[in-house]
Parts: structure tokens; sequence; C-alpha cells
């Protein structure tokens, strides 16, 4: 999930523009969760096609 949506319940305001250290500690933490976290479905269904294909071309060569 990104936190660009994400609505704040401390001062109501967007995530993303920490106007509180809630949403100041919030955009913290969602940023240092991982880096996948922050791929959209298309790019990850994109890497997960690369990863099969190089896969697939891993086992054709060793057989």
């Amino acid at each position: 999930m990104t936190y660009d949506r994400l609505v704040c319940a401390n001062c109501a305001a967007p995530v993303n523009e920490g106007r509180c250290p809630v949403c100041r500690a919030n955009r913290e933490r969602l940023q240092q969760v991982n880096f996948f976290a922050g791929l959209n479905p298309a790019a990850l269904i994109a890497l997960l096609v690369v990863l099969v294909a190089a896969v697939a071309l891993l086992a054709h060569q060793t057989a």
C-alpha cells in the first residue's frame, strides 16, 4: 500500500504531507518497509514475467 492515499487519524490530513508527528512517523515507516512495497502491480507482474523467462531460458540451456 502506498501512503499517498492514507489519511491521518490524528490531523485528518494526507499522510504524505507530514503535517503532524504521527504523519511523519508513519511516512518514514512506510518508506522503509521494503523496495517492493513501492512498486505498482504492473511493474511487479513485469518483474515476475522477466524472472520466469530467465528461469525457463536457464532450464532450456542446461537440458
